[in-house]
This record gives structure tokens, C-alpha cells and sequence, in this order.
């Protein structure tokens, strides 16, 4: 049993393009469902579907990489918030993700957003991971 699923979401999709996989499955939860959203908007999975296997939801995603090389888009992702240990940050303190190159995912009060959109709406949060 997954006692945390944003870290398993984390470490397939980080173990998938490790070993250049095109196609990673997932459970689908709320907060998985909103990360990968959000991993869809911003750019680093091409698509995602949800699908059922013997009555348990899944998400399959496609990763992207660089058509030449296959290089991996996500570089890095990092969990920074765990159960054990919870990293709230108020509106004047929101990460900055290599100049921006990259992206914090937070879970506000308006539902899971990143930092740019957090910075917009002048809100802070938990800090659930960062992806460049």
C-alpha cells in the first residue's frame, strides 16, 4: 500500500525518464490528477488519459523529449513537502525555480497551483514538489 502518492507519482515519472520511457502509469488520484494537469499546461508530458484496470483508476502519461537525442524535457523533480515534514510558504517567500526556468507546484487555498499563478493571485502555501 502507497501511504504517499505524490512521491510514487514523482518517482515513475522520474524513473521513466531515467530509461527514456515514452509511456508511465499512475493512480489516479485528486492531487495526482492536479499535478499532472499542471505538468500538462506548462509543458513537460505531451498527454495524458485516464484509464481503469480491474476497477482501480489510472492516468497514463507520455513524456516529451528533445527529438534528436531523446533527451528527457524534465531535468528534475524534487519533492520538497513529505508527510513527515510539511513546507509552507507565504506569498512574499514562493520559490523561484532556476530564474524561472523551472516550476514549484503548491496546494493553496484555490486549488493546486504554481508558483507564477500563486505570485499572481498574491497566495501562498504548501509546497508539493519542483520540477525544471
Amino acid at each position: 500500500m502507497i501511504t504517499d502518492n505524490i512521491a510514487d507519482t514523482l518517482t515513475r515519472i522520474r524513473n521513466a525518464n531515467l530509461v527514456r520511457h515514452q509511456i508511465v502509469r499512475v493512480i489516479k488520484t485528486k492531487i495526482t490528477s492536479s499535478v499532472v494537469k499542471i505538468l500538462k499546461e506548462e509543458g513537460y508530458i505531451s498527454k495524458f488519459e485516464e484509464v481503469q484496470i480491474s476497477n482501480k483508476q489510472y492516468l497514463l502519461l507520455c513524456l516529451k523529449y528533445h527529438s534528436q537525442k531523446r533527451q528527457p524535457i524534465i531535468t528534475g523533480i524534487k519533492r520538497i513537502s513529505k508527510p513527515g515534514l510539511r513546507i509552507y510558504v507565504n506569498k512574499n517567500n514562493l520559490p523561484n525555480i532556476l530564474n524561472n526556468l523551472g516550476i514549484a507546484i503548491l496546494s493553496t487555498s484555490k486549488g493546486i497551483l504554481t508558483n507564477t499563478k500563486a505570485k499572481k493571485l498574491g497566495i501562498g502555501g504548501e509546497v508539493i514538489c519542483y520540477i525544471w
